[in-house]
């Protein structure tokens, strides 16, 4: 017959051994079955944008985890539309893993879902980058406009010009 310090013992091990239970026989097995896995750890970000001088439109922005998408115009893990109503906007990201991003966004003033540019391709609407990296014969690089989001709440502020 087993003691009830073996199964105190038996239950604190498992937990000292992050999650592994080490089972002697069926009386053990029980004291397994309550040991939980810890959950996957998740993030959130809120994306603040500040300096916002034409109060219409809209903010458009695009998130990404990797270089290669970020500076090769490759598909972003998110996107928001976010309206401007004033001289701040904030969009939120929840469920994000933690890990580096890096944000590219601009300030649709007309509200036509596009940025306009003049006939050489340079923007004619306001336009920033997470860690406010400035653009240097085009979008800032990955490198400048990275940032590191931790498990739970995150925030950022972009001025956007």
């Amino acid at each position: 017959m087993r003691s009830p310090l073996l199964s105190t013992l038996l239950t604190a091990a498992g937990i000292a051994l992050g999650g592994c239970v080490v089972t002697i026989g069926a009386a053990a097995t029980a004291a397994a079955q309550t040991v939980e896995q810890p959950a996957a750890a998740v993030a959130g970000l809120a994306v603040r944008f500040e300096g916002i001088e034409t109060h219409t439109g809209q903010i458009m922005l695009s998130v990404f985890d990797n270089a290669a998408a970020h500076d090769q115009g490759g598909k972003p893990v998110r996107a928001a539309i976010v309206p401007v109503e004033g001289a701040a906007a904030t969009a939120g990201f929840a469920g994000l893993a933690p890990g580096d991003y890096a944000i590219k966004a601009f300030h649709d003033v007309d509200g036509d879902g596009k940025m306009g540019t003049n006939p050489f391709g340079m923007p004619l609407e306001p336009f920033a980058f997470s860690n406010n990296a400035k653009a240097e014969g085009g979008p800032a690089r990955w490198e400048a406009a990275r940032f590191t989001v931790a498990a739970g709440d995150n925030a950022v502020t972009i001025a956007i010009k």
